[in-house]
């Protein structure tokens, strides 16, 4: 029933959309698209790019953007593991793939099509290119489907500027050699398309494009800007599986599979600068409210930075003590399983002390990341509960001034696994003490219950 409630929300926006802009309408067509796009945005590891997340994006005012967002993340190569069966046939004309990389054909193996050629000098791409995941990939294959799908109902400068707001979303560009953000460099190339494919923009209207275009590529990453850093850390643990499939096996992911979904989150927040977040054309958005999505994406980072370093700790502690079984050990034979309806079982933090704070806190920063790992994020994930127990635990042992050497020592250790007893004899042996006790307490309790069961077979027989 959800399927089918998405796929005809889905319908109407194409509807709508296509009705307002005077194009014409083919229901049936329109409810193969509709179900071509719901079922690819369902995909077995979409957590944060989902059919919720093109509506959203869409918004329900300009047609355009409406018809752009439901297009824009329909090719993901990272998270779906490659190009969708039910899409891949639309790009094979266009695309090959070489040597694991997705390139575009030379200009003697790409056919005579319009709609190809419009969407790929909206993007700059040139025949042979190898794509990138990370400039673009992602959102030129996707804006080719978009201009296929829609050729038949919507001319030519319409798909052109569908196909501008869906290039303005390839995410955190850096300003070009020559000085130029990528959306006055979109501006550049959507005044020589003008001329070239004769669309009869007039140069204010090339402005307004732009300016949608912007709006749009603002809306697909305004949680970045969330008010509540927990918002925003909420939509990073829902990003966290869709590049970390591992994650999507609850209670069976191993105590490294879950580190690594943190140490590339941490590395991203790390390298990411709040300026390319978010982008400005002629006073779209105005200067102040730029300046405000900024600060806050500024200030989440921060916090988002913080919290991950502190987690990065913990699950150091907690691989560095499982290597005394082995090397592939799951998270919740540490930790214990995520609880259950109807299941009463034993986790770690059970066996924690509810230790007070020993190092007063010193900024604001401290103190709302600290709420964040004890009371803990807005939303449970499906793969995680969504407060800290052992970070918090943690964190009120040392400080928050240790972390940054602390943090230095774990990703030594996760360079290299052999350090991990030197790693542990790094830290506070007060805390090492109190979680690898509480990790015996944790077998004996499942020992216990496994007693349990033996007791009451042997009652019954």
């Amino acid at each position: 029933m959800e399927l089918l409630a998405e796929q005809k929300r889905c319908l109407d926006c194409l509807v709508s959309s296509i009705e307002q802009l005077g194009g014409r309408v083919d229901i049936p067509k329109l409810e193969q698209i509709a179900e071509l796009i719901i079922q690819t945005m369902r995909g077995p590891w979409r957590y944060f790019h989902t059919s919720e997340h093109i509506f959203e994006v869409g918004g329900s005012v300009d047609p355009i953007e409406v018809l752009a967002a439901l297009f824009h993340d329909l090719v993901y190569v990272q998270v779906d593991q490659g190009v969708s069966f039910n899409i891949s046939s639309a790009l094979c004309p266009f695309v090959k793939e070489v040597r694991s990389q997705l390139v575009i054909r030379d200009e003697t193996e790409l056919p005579d099509d319009a709609m190809y050629h419009l969407v790929a000098s909206v993007f700059g791409f040139i025949p042979g290119k190898t794509l990138s995941p990370f400039a673009g990939q992602n959102e030129f294959l996707s804006a080719v489907i978009a201009a296929k799908c829609l050729e038949p109902f919507l001319p030519a400068s319409t798909i052109a500027e569908i196909t501008a707001c869906i290039e303005a979303t390839i995410p955190f560009r850096p300003v070009s050699p020559s000085g130029l953000s990528a959306i006055e460099l979109l501006h550049q190339r959507l005044v020589s398309i003008n001329r070239d494919f004769n669309l009869g923009w007039r140069h204010s209207e090339i402005v307004e494009i732009v300016k949608r275009a912007v709006r749009l590529a603002n809306r697909d990453v305004e949680n970045f800007a969330s008010r509540n850093s927990s918002n925003f850390l909420d939509n990073t643990w829902n990003l966290m599986p869709e590049t970390n499939h591992e994650l999507i096996h609850v209670n069976s992911y191993t105590v490294a599979g879950y580190r690594k979904s943190l140490q590339k989150m941490e590395g991203f927040l790390n390298f990411l600068k709040p300026e390319l977040v978010f982008q400005q054309f002629m006073q779209e958005p105005d200067d102040e409210t730029y300046a405000n999505l900024i600060a806050r994406t500024r200030k989440n980072i921060e916090v988002a930075k913080l919290y991950l370093g502190v987690k990065l700790i913990t699950i150091a502690i907690l691989e560095a003590l499982s290597y005394r079984m082995g090397r592939e050990i799951p998270l919740s034979t540490m930790m214990g399983e995520l609880r259950a309806p109807g299941f009463k079982i034993s986790v770690l933090e059970d066996y924690l002390p509810n230790k007070q704070i020993a190092y007063p806190l010193e900024t604001q920063l401290e103190k709302e990341v600290l709420d964040l790992l004890a009371i803990g994020r807005n939303q449970e994930s499906p793969y995680d509960i969504k407060n800290s127990p052992v970070a918090t635990f943690i964190i009120k042992s040392i400080g928050f001034a240790e972390t940054e050497n602390f943090l230095k020592k774990a990703q030594e250790f996760f360079a290299d696994p052999t350090s991990s007893e030197e790693f542990l004899s790094y830290c506070a042996p007060d805390v090492i003490e109190t979680i690898s006790s509480g990790v015996m307490k944790l077998f004996d309790s499942r020992k216990t219950a496994l007693g349990k069961v033996k007791l009451v077979h042997q009652t019954v027989s």
